[in-house]
């Protein structure tokens, strides 16, 4: 495995980290707030597990195809963080490095996707 594809997977993995304890900080049973979290822990969480799953790609097609999915969830983590800061202003310091990171992330993933397109149909090996 390349180390540029370790990277990824270690910034996703340290985002749903991230994400995580930014969810158990603000967890208030019954709270809308908390219903926004467990949306944003859902894509944020689904974004490195994904990947995970990306690296074990039968062909390029199928990790084209997972990519796609890892930033589509990229892109989710990013509306339900602009939504809770939005709703939340208390929370926007806090917010705004979440949100920088779901968004580096779904450009890394945006280029290895474009990449990877480039690179014909031959199958994919990491």
């Amino acid at each position: 495995m390349s180390q540029r594809s370790r990277d990824i997977e270690d910034r996703a993995f340290n985002f749903a980290r991230h994400v995580v304890a930014f969810c158990e900080r603000h967890h208030r049973p019954g709270g809308i707030l908390t219903r926004l979290l467990y949306q944003l822990l859902d894509s944020a969480t689904s974004t490195g597990s994904n990947l995970e799953e990306a690296a074990e790609g039968q062909s390029r097609a199928d990790f084209v195809a997972k990519m796609c999915i890892v930033r589509k969830e990229a892109r989710e983590s990013r509306f339900w963080l602009r939504l809770i800061a939005d709703s939340y202003p208390a929370r926007q310091e806090e917010v705004t490095p979440l949100l920088k990171e779901a968004t580096e992330i779904r450009a890394i993933v945006s280029a290895i996707i474009r990449n990877a397109r480039a690179n014909g149909p031959e199958a994919h090996s990491r």
